[in-house]
């Protein structure tokens, strides 16, 4: 009976280390830290195992168009990335993370170090990402490795955004694509900065 009880209480006493789960980036990073203008901020994912994406994030069968499957990479040059090569930008300090999504896009939620530039006046703002303006267009041989992203697979945002970046002379070759979005972000439960 003694051992009965020994063992229930054991049991219960390690339950809430037994039943805590940690929810790491990789199983070497459980969290990244990465500096914004607010300060250093942490990037995690959610700890609760159960937790779904819903809302917008949920919908798997938007109509295109306008909602089409976009290319794995959106011109020739640009580098495709996934979420690590993603957070290691975002702790670059030599590097700069884009969301080009429209304004109210971005004030709904993004990925924290971002900052925004809609795709719709992404060449207007190449000085942000070290081209300099001349007479016959931009000169960007100081051009920074830059990551863009929109929505996820389906949202031709920053694809149209890279491609007249590249129009405009911004090097192809310092262009990263982070194809996945908000949409797989959110998927992953990563931090997400602003609106819910």
């Amino acid at each position: 009976m003694k051992a009965i009880a020994l063992t229930i209480a054991l049991a219960v006493a390690a339950g809430p280390a037994i039943t805590q789960t940690v929810v790491g980036i990789t199983k070497d990073m459980p969290t990244a830290t990465i500096e914004t203008d607010s300060g250093p901020l942490e990037i995690g994912r959610i700890q609760d195992p159960t937790h779904e994406v819903t809302g917008e994030w949920a919908l798997t069968s938007r109509p295109c168009p306008d909602f089409c499957i976009q290319p794995h990479s959106p011109a020739e040059g640009v580098t495709t990335i996934g979420e690590l090569e993603l957070i290691a930008m975002l702790q670059d300090p030599e590097a700069v993370v884009v969301d080009s999504r429209t304004s109210s896009w971005f004030q709904g939620g993004t990925i924290p170090g971002a900052i925004n530039i809609p795709y719709t006046y992404v060449v207007d703002e190449l000085a942000q990402l070290g081209c300099e303006p001349g007479f016959d267009g931009w000169e960007c041989e100081a051009a920074k490795p830059v990551a863009l992203f929109c929505n996820g697979v389906w949202c031709g945002q920053s694809p149209t955004a890279i491609r007249n970046m590249i129009s405009a002379g911004y090097p192809a070759d310092r262009i990263f694509y982070y194809r996945g979005g908000m949409q797989v972000w959110r998927l992953l439960g990563l931090t997400v900065t602003g609106g819910q």
